[in-house]
């Protein structure tokens, strides 16, 4: 008789064919515990060939297909992007607009937040890393990939979004000093200007070059650390969606989202804003 045991935990993700190992129980876990006979014809034995099997849960069979390329070139083969949102910052701490200034740092929190990354992605290889040059995402991205022999790689694209007199200010300042344009950043942002700008528009051209850049480098599997903004404008134009959907996505701090892209540059999303890592010892592999 040959027992295999998976544990399961998705509060905040979604993946069809992802597997997480916790190192204690979680809260709301489900288990389920397969048995068999070796000598039952037909039904698979071990807890490893369960975990391969998409079938178990639906998860895609190819990928031949899916929406528009975002190199417009062919890929020497396909690719896997895993992207990190980082750790918690003191504006996030503060509840205030933070953009593009390089002022908000990663606190004690954030720190720990990226070591619980790290340590839930320690058994997954990634050719490179991708990160943002800002401090609190530069910091993220230090600790996350601390021990590993490749250099950390700083794209310029990956920098978040500029949103000019508001950063800095707290959102209640903000929203009073300047109703008008805070509530058009908060609820119609894809129409938020400032002289003639459109932050948004400017953010879905730097996530498509990102993708780009990311892409077209060598390997096959890479890491990328950025922001809130940025991170939703690289989501939604891998996903063909319009700045018009930029708040329909959310990420938490230290949220893991994973991409595969076919040798056509085309996504498509496995996992969305994964955090069980946050809450448990959980091991993503995938």
């Amino acid at each position: 008789m040959i027992c295999g045991v998976l544990t399961f935990r998705a509060p905040l993700s979604s993946s069809s064919s992802f597997t997480s190992i916790s190192k204690r129980p979680a809260k709301h876990s489900t288990r389920l515990e397969v048995h068999g006979s070796n000598s039952s014809p037909g039904i698979p034995l071990t807890a490893e060939k369960i975990v391969n099997d998409s079938s178990i849960t639906g998860g895609a069979y190819d990928f031949d297909r899916a929406t528009t390329s975002l190199t417009q070139k062919l890929l020497p083969s396909s690719k896997k992007v895993t992207i990190v949102r980082h750790g918690l910052s003191s504006w996030n701490e503060e509840s205030r607009v933070q953009g593009s200034t390089n002022l908000s740092v990663l606190t004690e929190t954030g720190v720990r937040q990226a070591e619980r990354c790290r340590k839930a992605l320690e058994n997954m290889h990634f050719d490179q890393c991708f990160s943002s040059p800002i401090s609190r995402a530069k910091s993220t991205a230090e600790v996350i990939w601390q021990g590993r022999e490749e250099p950390l790689v700083f794209l310029d694209s990956l920098k978040e979004g500029h949103l000019f007199f508001l950063e800095g200010m707290k959102n209640v300042d903000a929203r009073e000093k300047y109703p008008k344009e805070y509530t058009t950043w908060r609820e119609d942002p894809a129409n938020f200007s400032v002289n003639g700008i459109y932050p948004l528009q400017k953010l879905w051209g730097a996530a498509r070059e990102a993708w780009k850049e990311i892409l077209l480098s060598p390997g096959e599997n890479f890491l990328v650390i950025t922001h809130k903004s940025i991170l939703r404008a690289l989501i939604c134009t891998a996903l063909g969606l319009s700045p018009e959907r930029f708040r329909s996505i959310d990420v938490n701090n230290g949220g893991i989202s994973v991409f595969t892209f076919n040798r056509k540059g085309e996504a498509m999303l496995q996992s969305l804003n994964m955090t069980a890592h946050m809450y448990s010892d959980h091991i993503y592999i995938y």
